[in-house]
Formats: C-alpha cells, sequence, structure tokens
C-alpha cells in the first residue's frame, strides 16, 4: 500500500500475530544446544519485529507474552517509567488512543553481547482525536518519529526496554511553533 509520503509501506497481517507469538518458542527451542551469532541474530530481529507489531496492531496479549509481569518500560523523551506489564500494555497502545493508521516499522536490527537487541524504527499516524496533556483536538496531521529502543532479555522475555526518540518533532509536526529567545520562531506546517 501506499503511503500518503509516497513511501511504500507495508501492513500488518492478522494471521502474523499468531505466528509471532509462537516464534519466541522455536526460536529457544533452537537455541538449546548453545547461543551462537546467527541465533541471537534471529531472536533479536524476532523480538523487534514482535514488539514492533504488538504496537502497530495494540495487541495487549502479545505484549504479555514478551514480557516478565515485572518488567520495566523507560519513555526517555518524556522522562517516564511504566513499571510492570499492565503499565506497559498502555504505553504500548496508548498511541491508537489518540491516532488513527498506526504503522510501526523496523529499520536496523543489533543484537547485543549479552540477551538483547537494540533497533532503530519509524513510527507513524495521523493524529485525529485529543493527545492527552498536549493538545485538546484531533488535527489531522500526519506523525512520523524515527527512535531506537534498547531492549534487555532474560529468558527469553523483555526485562527492560527503553525508547529513545525526538518528542519536539512530534509537537512540530503537530502544529506547534518553538519560540526562541532571539526572536526566532521554528514551525513546520
Amino acid at each position: 500500500m501506499d503511503h500518503p509520503s509516497g513511501n511504500a509501506r507495508t501492513r500488518f497481517v492478522p494471521g502474523a500475530v499468531l505466528v509471532l507469538a509462537a516464534a519466541p518458542l522455536l526460536v529457544l527451542a533452537s537455541c538449546v544446544d548453545g547461543s551462537d551469532t546467527a541465533d541471537r541474530a534471529r531472536e533479536a530481529e524476532l523480538v523487534a519485529r514482535s514488539l514492533a507489531v504488538a504496537i502497530e496492531t495494540a495487541d495487549s496479549a502479545l505484549i504479555r507474552d514478551l514480557f516478565w509481569p515485572q518488567a520495566t518500560y523507560e519513555d526517555f523523551p518524556n522522562q517516564h517509567s511504566y513499571l510492570g506489564v499492565e503499565e506497559i500494555v498502555g504505553y504500548m497502545t496508548g498511541a491508537h488512543r489518540w491516532a488513527d493508521d498506526v504503522l510501526m516499522n523496523v529499520g536496523a536490527v543489533h543484537p547485543t553481547a549479552h540477551d538483547g537487541v537494540i533497533f532503530e524504527w519509524v513510527f507513524s499516524g495521523v493524529q485525529s482525536r485529543p493527545l492527552p496533556g498536549v493538545l485538546s483536538q484531533g488535527t489531522g496531521h500526519e506523525v512520523v518519529l524515527n527512535g531506537v529502543t534498547i531492549v534487555e532479555m532474560d529468558g527469553g522475555r523483555v526485562v527492560r526496554a527503553a525508547d529513545y526518540t525526538d518528542s519536539g518533532a512530534l509537537l512540530l509536526q503537530l502544529g506547534a511553533r518553538v519560540e526562541l529567545p532571539d526572536g526566532t520562531s521554528l514551525q513546520l506546517r
């Protein structure tokens, strides 16, 4: 499907959630005899793409399967920590409360030396409803954010994740204007 910006986009296939939910078990089973580089790379790729699917589809069951109950998710741009899987579900499904056409595309995936992954992503959505604490109405503006997520795993599940992105870019894309001390004003639209 072509994206309004002209970039080709992929859409989530509903049956893929079941496959992605079962896939960590297959990866773990394939790693029984040791964790070589190829196995770690496959597991890292699977975790990154599963997290993206969970965000894009707001799949709370998948999120619960991916995270340990006592896990932590750090939202660094907004300086907030989500403690426990239920708060993490709220965070990861939150974009659907204010946006339509939510897409989460994974770019480069980098396995870490210790059961984890760092991956780059592009999030997009159309802000069609109020964004609590930021905007009281929908603008119809598309928001596109680039970011990085760092994931720490233990026993095949996420124990900690942290998102890094530029929340200022979100505000500018929604129509905000930044007034600098010298009177210069920045605005995207």
